[in-house]
């Protein structure tokens, strides 16, 4: 199996950081529906009342199944532990043992696409606080003025319940990994935001990373994306299609 991956972007370039500093939007947490997907599904992004600010479930009946976080083949040549971020495929992979990789569906900001290369997660924080950047601001200041401030944490901030901060030594490059308010924006090229993921899925990958784990970014590459059935069992379905792809065709609202 080889990889399609490709390793220019592994070079660790900075692109535009100024533009990163407040990833996020606004709009409203998804509704509890289920739709037709399998129950495991269903659950895996149900309601988490244990949280500071009880997280309600994510709408995942309009959402292909292909977005969801599951088990997948994985060929390239990162370490177990590393995160790898595909944003023209819309997928972040955290790199398993055995081949394999957890695969989690991405909504990409503009500002996701500054960055391309290596970097690590210097900071992590439950329910961060979120401040729009001044070009947001500029762009749109009647929907982003009234947050120059910053906003509080809770089910409207745009980072959602988790944010990972990515550095490249000690700087900060103001590109994040974080949550979403706007569900059906996974899978999507949105207008602001850096890595967006749904809010079940960041909780999961905040959970399984630590401080200090390598993150590389790609923004002109491939990844085999082959399912990998021995993977599917524990405890997370292998890739594969589905019968939800009709707001796919639907024009971005976000």
């Amino acid at each position: 199996m080889t990889s399609n991956i490709n390793r220019r972007s592994f070079c660790g370039v900075l692109l535009g950081a100024g533009a990163l500093a407040g990833c996020g939007s606004i709009s409203t947490p998804g509704r509890d529906v289920g739709g037709g997907h399998d129950p495991a599904d269903i659950a895996r992004y149900g309601a988490r009342p244990d949280e500071l600010y009880p997280l309600p479930a994510t709408d995942i009946s309009r959402v292909n199944r292909k977005w969801l976080r599951q088990a997948v083949a994985y060929d390239g040549y990162e370490t177990p532990g590393t995160i790898v971020i595909d944003t023209q495929a819309r997928f972040l992979y955290l790199v398993q043992e055995g081949g394999a990789a957890l695969r989690y569906g991405i909504g990409v900001g503009k500002e996701g696409l500054a960055f391309e290369g290596s970097a690590r997660v210097g900071r992590k924080a439950k329910w961060p606080r979120w401040t729009p950047t001044p070009d947001m601001i500029a762009r749109e200041p009647e929907r982003y003025g009234p947050y120059a401030g910053g906003m509080a944490p809770g089910l409207d901030n745009p980072l959602g319940p988790r944010a990972l901060y990515l550095f490249q030594g000690n700087r900060d490059t103001l590109f994040r990994i974080h949550g979403t308010t706007e569900p059906l924006s996974i899978g999507r090229a949105v207008s602001s935001g850096c890595i967006r993921l749904f809010s079940q899925d960041i909780i999961d990958l905040y959970d399984r990373v630590p401080t200090d784990t390598p993150v590389v970014v790609i923004q002109d590459g491939e990844i085999d994306r082959r399912p990998a059935p021995e993977i599917a069992a524990a405890p997370y379905p292998a890739a594969e299609g589905g019968d939800y792809d009709r707001w796919e065709a639907e024009p971005a609202r976000w």
